[in-house]
C-alpha cells in the first residue's frame, strides 16, 4: 500500500473480498440473512395498489425500462472484441504509445466523448480485485493489465432527490444503462488500437477504491464514492488494460473531516444502516463488509431489507449528502475540511 494512500488498511486482517459476500449474492445462499431468497422488487404490485405517491404502475414501468440497455446488452462487459474488426483496421498494426501522459489525456477525451462525466487512471492494485467471482471461481487478471481506466456516469440529481420513489430508482437504472454504452465503447477503442481491454461494472474488482486511486474522490460516511463535482450521485465502471498510461493521483478535498461532522446521510437512511459515530473504525456491520479497513461501515443487510420494504432501490443517502449538486436540495453547501479520508 502506498505511503500516501488516502485510506488506512490493516494488512494483518485485510484480504481480497469475495464477490459472493456482496449482499446481492448472499440473498441466494446465506440462509441466515433476513433477505434470503428475497428479490426486492417482488412485492411491487402490492405497493402500487396501495396508491402511495411516487409508486405508480407508470413509474414502475419506467423504472424497469431504465435498465434495458444494461440488462439486454450483456456483451458490453465482454472481455473479447465485439463483432468483426473493420477491414481497414486489420491492415494496421498496434498503435505505438510514445508518451503515456499524452495517451492518458487522449483516453480521457475519448471517454468524455462517449458520455463519461468523470474519468481517472490508476495502476491496478491487486488488493481491490475480488478473490472469487459470483460463481465461486477465482478471479485472475493477466499480470500485464496494469492500468485501470475508471469512469463515472453522473445521475440526475433532481430525480435522485425524489428518493426512495420509483423515479429515483429509474435514475439508477439509467445510470447503469449509460454505463453499458460507455464501457463497451471504451473497450472497443482500446481493441482498435490493438491493446487488450477488460470492461467491468460492479464485477471483478471493487470500483470505489479504484476510483479513489484514480483521483475521482473519496469514500464517504455513506459507504459510497463522494466526488467534489457530483457527490455520490453517480455510477462507476472501469476497464483494465495493457496500454501504457500515466496514472493520476488521489485527491484531497476535505471529505473525511466533513463526514466526521456531518451525519445527514445517516439521518436520511430509513433502514438505519449508516453509522452516526464521529470517528471511523475497523468495526464491521455485517457479513458484506470487508475487514481491515478504517471507515464507517454501512450495514448492507439493513440497507437491503429497506429496499425490500420499499420495493425499489433507495438513494436517500445520495440525495442527503451536501456534496450532491445543490439543485437537489436547495442552498446546502459542502462542509469544509482538511483531514485525509479513510475508506
Amino acid at each position: 500500500m502506498p505511503e500516501d494512500a488516502p485510506y488506512t488498511i490493516d494488512p494483518a486482517i485485510h484480504h481480497r473480498f469475495d464477490e459472493r459476500n456482496t449482499v446481492f449474492m448472499r440473498r441466494h445462499w446465506d440462509r441466515e440473512a433476513s433477505f434470503f431468497e428475497k428479490e426486492y422488487r417482488s412485492e411491487a404490485a402490492k405497493r402500487i395498489r396501495r396508491g402511495d405517491p411516487g409508486y405508480s404502475h407508470l413509474e414502475f414501468a419506467r423504472l424497469l425500462a431504465s435498465w434495458t440497455v444494461h440488462d439486454c446488452f450483456a456483451r458490453a462487459f465482454s472481455w473479447r472484441r465485439l463483432g468483426q474488426a473493420d477491414p481497414a483496421l486489420m491492415a494496421m498494426g498496434q498503435y505505438e504509445v510514445t508518451d503515456p501522459s499524452r495517451m492518458s489525456a487522449e483516453i480521457k477525451r475519448v471517454a468524455w466523448s462517449f458520455g463519461a462525466d468523470l474519468v481517472g487512471i490508476c495502476r491496478v492494485n491487486p488488493q481491490w480485485i475480488y478473490s472469487h467471482d459470483r460463481s465461486g471461481d477465482p478471479v485472475v487478471i493477466p499480470a500485464d493489465h496494469g492500468y485501470a481506466i475508471v469512469m463515472a456516469i453522473a445521475m440526475d440529481p433532481d430525480t435522485v432527490g425524489t428518493s426512495p420513489s420509483y423515479a429515483s430508482a429509474a435514475a439508477t437504472g439509467t445510470g447503469y444503462s449509460r454505463m453499458a454504452f460507455v464501457i463497451a465503447s471504451m473497450a472497443q477503442f482500446l481493441r482498435n488500437l490493438r491493446y487488450s481491454a477488460l470492461p467491468m461494472g460492479n464485477d471483478t474488482a471493487l470500483s470505489i477504491p479504484l476510483a479513489i486511486d484514480a483521483g475521482l474522490g473519496g469514500l464517504g460516511r455513506n459507504g459510497l464514492l463522494v466526488t467534489p463535482q457530483f457527490g455520490s450521485c453517480l455510477r462507476l465502471c472501469k476497464v483494465f488494460t495493457d496500454i501504457p498510461l500515466a496514472p493520476d493521483q488521489p485527491i484531497e478535498f476535505g471529505l473525511h473531516e466533513s463526514c466526521r461532522h456531518c451525519t445527514r446521510c445517516a439521518e436520511a437512511c430509513e433502514g438505519e444502516a449508516i453509522p452516526s459515530a464521529r470517528e471511523p473504525s475497523y468495526d464491521v456491520a455485517c457479513a458484506s463488509n470487508n475487514t481491515g479497513i478504517l471507515r464507517w461501515a454501512v450495514d448492507a443487510d439493513r440497507c437491503y431489507d429497506f429496499w425490500i420494504r420499499n420495493t425499489a432501490a433507495c438513494s436517500n443517502c445520495i440525495a442527503a449528502c451536501p456534496y450532491t449538486p445543490a439543485s437537489t436540495h436547495g442552498d446546502r453547501e459542502p462542509q469544509s475540511g482538511v483531514a485525509q479520508g479513510g475508506c
